[in-house]
């Protein structure tokens, strides 16, 4: 089995690019957070992602615990991939991975600067620090069941191929997910049931509902907002509280990073202008 090392800072956009990294140097299987793909399948492993701190992290992306390091050397064992593409923050993470997987040292390593430019990776590091967004290399439907209660955005892009016939610029089409894990640089952040229902009472108010009640719920760790109300007579009603239900959902789930699996509204009263 040949190794091919793809190394850079967090955040610089290693991931994003993966998929035409594996497509250049013809690697079947790759390495990245704690989970082995393949195309656009999860094979074995257990996200870095789905942490619930940077340092379990950081123990899941270098297979600390032996049962996830023996499930994923297996599954390399029964495939035999000729190649393989590990993707890391630096060439001692890479190392270290390598000997717990039992895998050869790599032959190749490309650093980020290599298949990125500048403004490509000042764009990536932005994004990261300033919406928190980690890109994973599979379609978002393979992860719904992994990451639940996590916001999972669908990322559909061309990327540039490095190895490219003269002439002309070849791009991969390929199909990713962003996803907004909870803990960051400094830690773990919880965001309270009260602090939605308050974000929720203020887009309902704002879109024309009164003498509203906020109830949170729960399930499988996705948000069920349940808001009675007030509504304005002589209003279509099926019109505005779809409107409402869209607003909710999308800005929650935007400014808390949560996923909103429902958002129900009930009409207790019609109120009526004096």
């Amino acid at each position: 089995m040949e190794v091919i090392a793809l190394v850079g800072p967090s955040g610089s956009g290693k991931s994003h690019r993966s998929l035409a990294v594996a497509h250049d140097y013809a690697a079947e299987l790759m390495i990245d957070d704690g989970l082995l793909i393949q195309g656009s399948r999860i094979l074995a492993g257990i996200s870095a992602k789905e942490q619930p701190t940077r340092v379990g992290a950081i123990k899941t992306a270098l297979f600390c615990d032996p049962e996830h390091a023996r499930e994923v050397r297996q599954v390399l064992a029964d495939l035999k991939p000729r190649r393989l593409l590990v993707i890391s923050t630096s060439r001692k993470m890479v190392l270290n991975i390598s000997q717990r997987l039992n895998l050869p040292e790599p032959s190749i390593w490309l650093d980020i600067t290599d298949i990125a430019t500048p403004k490509e990776i000042a764009r990536a590091r932005q994004i990261r620090q300033q919406l928190g967004k980690h890109v994973i290399p599979v379609p978002a439907v393979e992860l719904k069941p992994r990451f639940q209660g996590l916001l999972i955005e669908p990322l559909r892009t061309f990327l540039r191929r490095r190895h490219s016939p003269p002439g002309k610029a070849v791009k991969l089409w390929v199909e990713q997910t962003t996803v907004r894990p909870t803990f960051n640089s400094l830690g773990r952040f919880y965001i309270s049931h009260n602090a939605v229902a308050q974000i929720a009472i203020y887009l309902a108010t704002t879109a024309g509902l009164s003498n509203l009640e906020v109830k949170i719920d729960s399930h499988n760790s996705n948000l069920i907002i349940n808001i009675e109300a007030a509504a304005p007579y002589g209003v279509s009603l099926p019109v505005l509280l779809r409107r409402i239900q869209k607003k909710v959902r999308t800005v929650i789930s935007s400014m808390t990073g949560l996923e909103v699996e429902a958002v129900n509204i009930t009409i207790r009263t019609l109120t009526f202008k004096e």
